[in-house]
């Protein structure tokens, strides 16, 4: 009886001690396992991040083995609407405009224009440094090519350049300024909709679209649209000088066809971006300048997105249990 008694209590603690080694033989196991694709995950990230690196030197790189040691004509794009968080921004075309200049082996520059206008403020910035590097490097042509459109703010930065060339077909002019809005007044008095409006300071809802218009905030505004027009203007007179026809429409915001602006003079011959660089630059060679954003940058800003959205998902499906 009392060996049955002993049989049955080594059965006992060699059952226990067995369980506790598979327990802890997979506890074990648990942990190689999150070793490994601890490991995994921390090469996928490293490999990750040195496609990226390669993908954001690489140009960098080849351009400095290719070195362009030849004379060029640097092409300098102002596509798009002109604005700060545009492409067409003031920043990337005055860095542009710099690098190329930069360059001694650049012989000319070429500001291909394509671009209805936009911020008068960043056409500014860009007519300003063009008249600078002008001052600076006398010797070193600019000029501006139109392809479609060359407008309003388009036109301000174009203004600046020693030549403008157009097509036949090409739109350009636009000097004028522009603010634009809605009113809602009519359509909220149907609606029955009341407007409730606090503001500490006289002025502070100066445009609002839910309220009439005052009389006096209309002018005020059109006397800031008058000024910044003149400022417009002036750059304009500057830049073209007398090459610019005595014509009451000159500035009045209307636009014309290449070839009523060449007669007009806000324009000054016919010909594309191969033309000028082979005939009027003299070099046929031509390099783009255009500052463009960094890949690294791009790649980064879509992941960033996507990580968000998927972490934002994430936390949707998580509850408390």
């Amino acid at each position: 009886m009392e060996n049955q008694q002993d049989n049955q209590i080594k059965m006992a603690a060699g059952w226990e001690r067995e369980v506790l080694e598979k327990v802890a033989l997979a506890a074990v196991t648990e942990q190689a396992r999150a070793r490994r694709w601890s490991v995994f995950f921390k090469s996928l990230v490293f490999l990750y991040l040195c496609v990226i690196l390669t993908l954001f030197t690489f140009p960098n790189i080849m351009e400095g083995m290719s070195g362009d040691t030849e004379e060029h004509t640097a092409v300098i794009d102002i596509v798009g609407m002109i604005a700060e968080d545009k492409d067409a921004n003031a920043d990337s075309i005055i860095k542009s405009l710099k690098n190329a200049v930069k360059d001694t082996n650049t012989k000319g520059i070429i500001l291909h224009a394509n671009s209805p206008g936009g911020s008068p403020v960043q056409s500014s910035y860009v007519y300003d440094e063009i008249r600078r590097i002008k001052k600076e490097h006398p010797d070193l042509p600019i000029y501006t090519v139109v392809s479609d459109i060359c407008a309003s703010g388009c036109y301000y930065i174009a203004s600046a350049s020693d030549k403008i060339f157009v097509n036949q077909a090409s739109l350009i002019g636009s000097i004028g300024v522009l603010m634009d809005g809605f009113g809602f007044v009519n359509v909220m008095e149907k609606l029955g909709v009341e407007r409730r409006l606090l503001t500490a300071g006289t002025h502070k809802a100066m445009l609002d679209p839910f309220s009439p218009p005052k009389e006096d905030e209309t002018r005020y505004m059109q006397g800031l649209l008058d000024q910044v027009h003149q400022q417009f203007i002036g750059a304009v007179k500057a830049g073209r000088g007398d090459r610019l026809k005595d014509a009451p429409e000159l500035f009045s915001g209307l636009v014309w066809t290449g070839e009523e602006g060449v007669k007009l003079g806000v324009a000054d011959a016919f010909g594309n971006d191969d033309y000028v660089a082979k005939e009027v630059i003299g070099v046929e060679n031509k390099v783009d300048f255009t500052q463009q954003e960094q890949l690294l940058d791009r790649i980064a800003g879509k992941l960033g997105a996507s990580f968000g959205q998927a972490i934002g998902t994430m936390v949707k499906g998580m509850s408390l249990q």
